[in-house]
């Protein structure tokens, strides 16, 4: 195999991997605070950041942190976050990747 070959096997090779891993990658989310009525005095923060499996599975963490937990939906996440008076949890999904790389830099 020349020098050339094994190039466009590997490059062919990383845009599949790439492809895979945006094929499988999970859904990322945030769970936002939001206290106010959003007439110009809502003001909101991020409590945690969540991401969900294909099947459902839902892992979130609090920003702080100490939050760990594994949860059958993102909803539940927001009924664990909610019931402060006054402050709303809410879902905040991140839009679907549309590339990936494999060098850190590129990816920035």
């Amino acid at each position: 195999m020349t020098a050339a070959s094994s190039q466009n096997t590997r490059s062919l090779f990383d845009r599949e991997l790439c492809g895979l891993v945006l094929d499988t990658a999970p859904r990322l989310f945030a769970v936002a605070h939001v206290c106010g009525d959003g007439a110009g005095d809502a003001d909101g923060w991020v409590v945690a950041w969540g991401l969900v499996d294909s099947d459902g599975l839902t892992h979130v963490i609090g920003v702080d942190g100490r939050t760990r937990m594994t949860l059958a939906s993102p909803e539940r996440a927001v009924r664990h976050f909610g019931g402060r008076p006054g402050i709303t949890a809410r879902l905040v999904w991140l839009a679907q990747p549309g590339a990936a790389a494999l060098d850190r830099a590129e990816a920035a």
